[in-house]
């Protein structure tokens, strides 16, 4: 083999399994390099945590607010604009793609960093939704067409670390960058700016760089590895239109509208409701965008699945229809509702009640969390496929685990009055809850057929983000700023989710068994073309 042909070995692959084939060196290095993406997603991302306080005192905000610039503002466009993006990365270039996107995120970053006020800010916490909604659809694809079977749960596995590792070293670096600016100009540094605006541009320009980096990477055969090359599509981003207009708002209209007079109704039956209910919702908390978004987004939720009704019913039956599957995301949801309340407001909740300094939460809970993150996934995930050796639930088992074990530790961390406790209290509850990660996902894909297991992650996603992402945080802030500013009665408020996940799982544990067993015969009553 030359060098030539070596360094493209992934795209060459004769062997369907690839069981035999020797993954190449320029493998692991691409993807080495889609996990430094990943790893600065997270910081981009994450960074707001740290610099909570500072905004919240420049901008003269509420925790409400912050809140639904972490949560909402971020969660609706990175889910909705998944789905669109996803198809794109299944016609076209995903370096091309992955390296746009990157480009986007990291200069919306930037941008973070001159704003005056908090629409400003918003704007750009939009940017980086849509911008980051291009990487991991991109990077599974690549991944499945860099490595053979026998080694991409291996690779997806180090490709997802960058997830927890960058987590925690945005709170490492947001500290340190903020305490040094601060403390060089008091005043305000160059161009007036703060210390939490120097982080974010801090963060953001390295990206830039980066996305050029990410454009050398070579463009692999898709399907090669696997014995099937799939040619490159004609017209690539017709397909990208066509889930723009079944997901993205007003272009859903013109989207059910093309289905008939039926659907349109229905859709703009749809529109009506959420939008009642949004205003419902703004009237009773008196927080206007919050719900404008979330409204939005489940109101672009709903004209998908209606669409998707339309065009394959057998996969909205596996889905949509499937009480097992919506079980499982639902009951996935509700922990990520809780994890990322605790996980955004642990640092503020850290530095405002307990006095911990910027530096000291970067190194003391920035860095364990990192690591309490990795090993509760590796470990969860273990252990639920331990389990589904011995019951076909077992991986569901897991997912009550990450809902349940972590409260009593969350307790214990937002309530004491040490901050040591506070650390140690947060790393457990960190690796408690990132347990079930392996569990859900896994059981989410064993309900469809694999053609959908795309479309299965996508929405597997909008239930982590829609529900975990768009509410936690929120509900966490919101019940702080109405309570004197008490993060710990706001983080711990969430735990009112706890029943209905654990209502949710319970109708899972029942549930799946039989939907996993019968996902065949199910999908071929709804019309998929395959044998008995």
């Amino acid at each position: 083999m030359t060098e030539a042909t070596d360094a493209t070995a992934p795209a060459t692959e004769q062997n369907g399994s690839g069981a035999e084939t020797k993954v190449s060196a320029y493998s692991w290095y691409a993807l080495s390099v889609l996990v430094l993406i990943y790893v600065l997603n997270f910081i981009d991302r994450q960074i707001l945590s740290i610099l909570a306080n500072d905004i919240k005192a420049d901008l003269g905000v509420e925790d409400d607010y912050l809140g639904f610039l972490y949560g909402t503002a971020f969660a609706v466009f990175y889910a909705l604009f998944g789905i669109p993006l996803g198809k794109l990365a299944d016609s076209w270039k995903r370096v091309r793609l992955m390296a746009i996107g990157l480009t986007l995120w990291s200069t919306m970053t930037a941008l973070s960093g001159f704003a005056k006020n908090a629409t400003t800010l918003t704007v750009a916490r939009i940017g980086v939704g849509v911008g980051e909604a291009t990487a991991s659809p991109s990077a599974y694809s690549l991944i499945s067409d860099w490595f053979p079977a026998r080694l991409r749960a291996t690779a997806l596995a180090i490709y997802s670390s960058g997830l927890y590792l960058g987590g925690g070293i945005s709170l490492l670096i947001g500290g340190l960058i903020v305490e040094n600016w601060n403390a060089a100009y008091p005043e305000g540094g160059p161009l007036g700016l703060a210390g939490w605006q120097a982080a974010f541009l801090a963060v953001g320009i390295p990206g830039l760089l980066l996305a050029l980096w990410v454009l050398t990477l070579r463009e692999p055969v898709r399907g090669a590895i696997d014995g099937l090359p799939t040619p490159e599509d004609p017209e690539p981003f017709k397909g990208f239109v066509r889930e723009l207009f079944q997901v993205i708002p007003p272009f859903t209209i013109f989207g059910a509208a093309a289905r008939g007079t039926s659907a349109l109704a229905m859709n703009l039956a749809g529109a009506a409701f959420f939008a009642a209910l949004a205003w419902i919702l703004w009237r009773w908390t008196g927080v206007l965008e919050q719900w404008v978004f979330l409204g939005v987004g489940y109101y672009a939720v709903f004209s998908w699945a209606m669409g998707l009704r339309a065009r394959d019913l057998p996969t909205f039956r596996l889905t949509w229809g499937s009480p097992a599957f919506l079980c499982t995301i639902l009951g996935y949801g509700t922990v990520s509702f809780i994890s990322y309340a605790a996980s955004y407001w642990g640092a503020p909740y850290a530095e405002r009640a307990l006095g911990a300094s910027k530096s000291d939460l970067g190194l003391l809970l920035g860095a364990p969390a990192a690591v309490a993150g990795f090993v509760g996934v590796i470990v969860g995930g273990w252990i639920a496929d331990m389990l589904i050796k011995r019951r076909p639930n077992g991986r569901v088992w897991i997912i009550m685990l990450g809902l349940l074990a972590p409260l009593p530790v969350m307790w214990v961390a937002y309530t004491t009055s040490d901050v040591t406790i506070f650390y140690i209290a947060s790393f457990f509850a960190q690796m408690l809850s990132a347990s079930a990660l392996g569990g859900a996902a896994a059981t989410s894909q064993s309900l469809v057929l694999p053609r959908m297991r795309g479309l299965a992650t996508a929405t597997f996603f909008l239930a982590t983000t829609l529900v975990g992402l768009g509410l936690g945080p929120f509900m966490a802030g919101y019940v702080s700023a109405t309570n004197g500013d008490d993060l710990s009665k706001g983080v711990l408020s969430t735990f009112i989710v706890a029943p209905f996940g654990f209502a949710l799982l319970v109708g899972a544990l029942w549930l799946v068994p039989r939907a996993s067993a019968n996902v065949r015969n199910w999908a071929r009553e709804a019309g998929e073309p395959i044998e008995a």
